[in-house]
């Protein structure tokens, strides 16, 4: 499925009206808001969402969970969250009360040449991207999601350098708000590059969305190969950007997603096991176990009495 076809299935599942406002392929920008009182179906899930290279910025309005990685944050009534298309995002209702979604989605084409948008820490740091706001703080940046809407509809002939610009004051406000601390500049070198495109095919392979999914790229030869280079210059290249080896960053993220998909699916952890390229459940358990703290089946039991008891 090419960019333009997800994004068509996304606003046909989501029964929206396509925006005619850019042209396929090229940088995109849109702002949805969704307030139609409706039962969702169980979860209002992002997962089959996630590879279609598009981030949100999204205001929530209602009490619900938010899945976001590997943890799960409870918001009250208001909050504000940045969604990179790289990381398992969901979003579920509590108590079946209805929420309010207003959010602008785009992708990174539409900020090329005007800033390096994804390297916001909002975006790079699942401890800095879901922000509480108060009822006031809530409707300035309900305010501000009105102007990019209307900006886009007018003809203004640089609306789109606008909506930039307003996007960014509402990145730089709430990180102002919150102090969040600013990512420390890393040198454009060899090693840095080559950290990055590792980083960014390990990032491709996930979420996974079936039980037929499977990801090709398990140890760091796997990834060197895809790179072109040795395994010693991989490992050398990530230790000095990272202070991890290659290794750890791969497991940290199978990790990651291991347990989101037994928090989110019912697959038997035999499943799970070889879905994220262990050779035997009981390696995948073993593995588990040394690094969460607790076996799967019992972090799976855990999860399931938080849901069913808020």
């Amino acid at each position: 499925m090419n960019n333009s076809d997800a994004i068509y299935d996304f606003y046909k599942k989501k029964n929206i009206n396509i925006p005619t406002h850019y042209q396929w392929g090229t940088g995109y920008f849109d702002v949805i808001k969704i307030n139609d009182l409706q039962r969702r179906e169980e979860l209002i899930s992002s997962l089959s969402f996630t590879r279609k290279n598009l981030y949100k910025i999204k205001l929530i309005k209602g009490k619900c969970r938010c899945h976001y990685a590997a943890k799960t944050i409870e918001i009250n009534q208001y909050a504000l969250m940045f969604i990179n298309p790289t990381i398992p995002f969901l979003l579920e209702e509590s108590n079946n009360e209805p929420i309010e979604e207003f959010f602008c989605l785009f992708n990174e084409e539409f900020f090329s040449n005007y800033g390096n948008i994804k390297e916001y820490p909002v975006f790079q740091n699942t401890q800095e991207n879901i922000f509480d706001l108060s009822e006031i703080q809530y409707l300035e940046f309900e305010n501000t999601l009105i102007k990019i809407q209307a900006e886009l509809s007018s003809n203004y002939n640089f609306k789109f350098d606008a909506v930039r610009n307003l996007t960014y004051d509402l990145i730089h406000t709430i990180m102002k708000m919150n102090k969040v601390p600013a990512k420390s500049t890393v040198r454009k070198d060899a090693d840095n590059r080559i950290t990055l495109l590792f980083e960014e095919l390990l990032a491709m392979q996930f979420p996974l969305h079936s039980a037929t999914d499977y990801i090709k790229f398990r140890k760091p030869r796997d990834f060197a190969a895809q790179l072109s280079i040795s395994i010693n210059h991989l490992n050398k290249a990530v230790k000095r950007t990272r202070n991890k080896t290659s290794s750890e960053i791969i497991t940290e993220r199978i990790l990651q997603e291991a347990q989101i998909l037994l928090k989110l699916t019912d697959w038997s952890i035999s499943e799970i096991a070889y879905l994220l390229g262990y050779e035997t459940p009981s390696r995948f358990t073993f593995t588990f176990r040394k690094k969460i703290g607790i076996p799967p089946l019992l972090y799976r039991k855990y999860q399931v009495q938080y849901n069913n008891n808020p």
